[in-house]
């Protein structure tokens, strides 16, 4: 199989740094695919407001594994003082990745081409794939990689959207208006208390609301702040796959070397422990520590630590742990039924707004993307045993319905995580992507020719 043409759906940090290595390896032309306006900064970034700053410091956040101070030294010719250890502006990062692509582009000579528009469709032929575009028109490619990033939430449990106007309800919570129309006299209620909340919080805030904020979530954990770096003696050996061994090798190494240390020693192994698991295995992570394993892996930077502590301290945030039972509009606003943790007595909240931050959606049952859905009900795509995204082997080929893995259709990035749990961070898809531009390109030069 000879691969001289890739399409790449989607061109957030997964999309782009998969056309950029492609180039990067010499390897086969690419078209880069974005339905939104503009392409190479995804959600994460081009939903950003500008007081939303990196959870990891710049030193880790380079787009290339063989350049791993790539970020940091531009930040630094940018007058960024010890840039390596700064929590940039997510804004900031943004244009970092858009300067990429357009150089990317620009120096292509022709091989790298950016497209506007929707796929609703692929079609697998004997020799490639063709995509069909919502306008109307197709592109024709011999392989395809599905690089859409996260998909949006699921609606609380008890929450009927159609029943409460859009005023009352903010399902998508990158949407720009979700502090529109709201005076100081309001309380929001934010479903979910992870990193998301977060960043609605304080961007509440710094849109000027002076209201309060209940974050709720069934176990009102919230994520853990970094601290300054350390160095100690790391383990070498992959720690055991069964949930309740992992625990106890943390806790024993966190009394030694601080949680934050114990935890990050794992980082070079959570993907293999992850494969090496059962499913039975990773049921039990998900069911009972997923929720502590995201409060101490995915930190936050100490400002953004320090603003939530001040908005609780003045008593603008409150997190509470509970169970949502039921939602409806009434009094120009949104009356919670709802029961406290630990507790077996229901309460009502009433709220002037409900934004929804449960995380990402990763279920292909329950997906209205167009292009999931059809590659869903053809059978192209499955997912994974989880239900947490779309299957794909370890290579990053797509398994099919039939059980085989399609060496002309690929997947990248978080609805990958399935299969390797840890693809979510900047430092774990910018792997992934080298690698599987790494094989496409090895594809391109079979017969030990390029194009």
């Amino acid at each position: 199989m000879r691969i001289e043409h890739v399409a790449i759906v989607g061109a957030g940090f997964s999309g782009t740094l998969q056309a950029i290595n492609l180039l990067r390896h010499k390897g086969p032309r690419a078209t880069l695919i974005e339905r939104s306006a503009t392409p190479g900064l995804g959600l994460a970034y081009g939903a950003a407001h500008p007081s939303h700053v990196l959870n990891v410091r710049a030193g880790n956040m380079s787009a290339f594994p063989d350049q791993p101070g790539h970020f940091a030294e531009w930040l630094a010719a940018r007058g960024v003082a010890d840039a390596a250890n700064a929590f940039a502006a997510r804004v900031t990062y943004g244009a970092y990745l858009r300067e990429l692509l357009d150089a990317a582009v620009a120096g292509s000579g022709g091989r790298l081409a950016v497209v506007r528009g929707a796929v609703l469709g692929l079609d697998q032929q004997e020799d490639g794939v063709s995509l069909a575009m919502a306008d109307g028109s197709t592109i024709g490619a011999d392989a395809a990689v599905l690089a859409i990033g996260n998909l949006p939430p699921h609606d609380p449990p008890g929450l009927d959207p159609a029943a409460l106007p859009d005023d009352l309800y903010k399902g998508d919570p990158w949407a720009g208006d979700i502090a529109d129309g709201l005076n100081d006299s309001d309380t929001v209620l934010v479903i979910g208390t992870g990193l998301t909340m977060i960043d609605v919080a304080l961007m509440l805030e710094a849109r000027g609301f002076g209201g309060r904020v209940v974050a709720l979530s069934r176990r009102g954990l919230l994520p853990r702040r970094h601290e300054a770096g350390a160095s100690w003696a790391r383990i070498d050996e992959r720690p055991a796959t069964v949930a309740s061994d992992l625990v106890r090798k943390v806790r024993m190494r966190a009394a030694d070397i601080g949680w934050r240390n114990a935890v990050d020693e794992l980082r070079p192994f959570t993907q293999p422990m992850w494969a090496n698991a059962s499913v039975a295995e990773r049921g039990r992570f998900l069911r009972h520590l997923r929720p502590w394993w995201d409060v101490h892996r995915h930190r936050l930077a100490p400002q953004v630590a320090d603003r939530l502590d001040a908005m609780a301290a003045r008593g603008q945030l409150e997190v509470v742990a509970g169970k949502t039972l039921g939602f409806a509009a009434a009094d120009g606003g949104v009356s919670l039924h709802w029961r406290p943790r630990g507790t077996d007595t229901a309460q009502t909240l009433q709220v002037r707004r409900v934004v929804n931050c449960t995380g990402p959606l990763g279920d292909l049952g329950r997906t209205t993307d167009p292009l999931l859905v059809a590659l869903r009900e053809c059978g192209a795509i499955r997912p994974d045993a989880a239900h947490l995204g779309i299957d794909v082997n370890g290579a990053g080929e797509v398994i099919g319905a039939d059980g085989r893995a399609n060496p002309r259709l690929f997947a990248l990035g978080p609805m990958t995580r399935g299969a390797f749990w840890e693809i979510v961070a900047v430092p774990d898809i910018r792997r992934q992507t080298w690698d599987v531009a790494r094989r496409l390109s090895n594809a391109h030069w079979v017969g030990g020719e390029g194009l």
